[in-house]
């Protein structure tokens, strides 16, 4: 696969998993109920399509209990609070990765990738500065914002787990593995606090499917074959596209409105990402050296 190939599959993964917050927004299940349902789900799907080969390799597991965190502090925050605000808190991942990344990976931060992160903080800090209004689809802004910048280290963390195990030959496809047994453990740790189910209508059903089978395990299998090929830095750039438009679909489905300090973040960073992708084009495409 080449470098071009691994960007698109980044991309469709960003595409996916930008329809999570319309999709947790449901009035009918509460964060427990759609963490243990939309992980289970999830687990089982990728579990069927890989034929059960899952590999639980100390590295796989420690990978796994951080995405675990990351999926069910997304599910809280974004229950809480808007899904603008619970998605660009935790796109704030690539802040943490830079200094991470240096020191787990070895891969360092360029000097022209300074600009880029400038203006994406910038974007965040506009998008965040208006006033949040509490509603009925965000009923605590302040909990559900702390919950999201938790998210955003667990996220780190779960990027360049991801980027260790899918860059060595010997350990290609680990990420799956990582994704189905962090589900696997979202689902068990949710799933106490997730009864009784309530009797909610076919869609909100047909929702918890398509999160699990589309929004989390699709998506995840793009993201594992992208990060083959990119740096982490690189990977959690491109999946800047989710934080631009989550908050859209959710206003389309469920009428949140993001508000005009949150549309401007999201106009600033999409130029930021626009810029990067322009610069990227040009690159020619390197093989990676795999660390002994």
């Amino acid at each position: 696969m080449n470098t071009a190939t691994a960007r698109l599959q980044a991309l469709a993964a960003a595409l996916l998993f930008s329809t999570g917050g319309a999709g947790l927004k449901t009035a009918a299940f509460t964060a427990a109920q759609l963490s243990a349902l939309r992980s289970g789900v999830a687990a089982i799907a990728l579990i069927l399509w890989l034929r059960g080969r899952v590999s639980l390799t100390p590295g796989v597991i420690g990978a796994a209990v951080a995405y675990a965190a990351t999926v069910t502090l997304f599910v809280a925050s974004t229950k809480l609070t808007t899904a603008a605000s619970a998605i660009f808190l935790q796109a704030s991942a690539p802040l943490l990765i830079v200094p991470l990344g240096a020191f787990l990976l070895n891969e360092h931060l360029r000097l022209r990738d300074v600009p880029f992160l400038a203006v994406m903080a910038g974007g965040m800090w506009l998008s965040l500065s208006g006033r949040a209004a509490t509603s009925g689809t965000a009923p605590d802004p302040f909990s559900g914002n702390l919950l999201a910048l938790a998210c955003s280290a667990t996220w780190a963390v779960t990027l360049l787990s991801l980027r260790a195990l899918e860059r060595r030959p010997s350990r290609q496809g680990s990420g799956l593995s990582v994704v189905v047994a962090g589900n696997a453990i979202a689902a068990i740790v949710a799933l106490p606090f997730a009864w009784p189910l309530p009797p909610a209508p076919a869609v909100d059903w047909g929702t918890i499917l398509y999160l699990g089978i589309f929004q989390i395990a699709l998506a995840y299998w793009c993201l594992t074959a992208a990060v083959r090929h990119l740096p982490a830095l690189e990977v959690s750039l491109l999946l800047l596209l989710e934080p631009v438009l989550n908050p859209i679909w959710t206003w389309l489905v469920r009428g949140e409105e993001p508000g005009s300090a949150v549309v401007a973040g999201g106009a600033v960073i999409i130029a930021a990402t626009a810029l990067r992708a322009v610069f990227l084009s040009r690159e020619i495409a390197k093989p990676l050296a795999f660390p002994d």
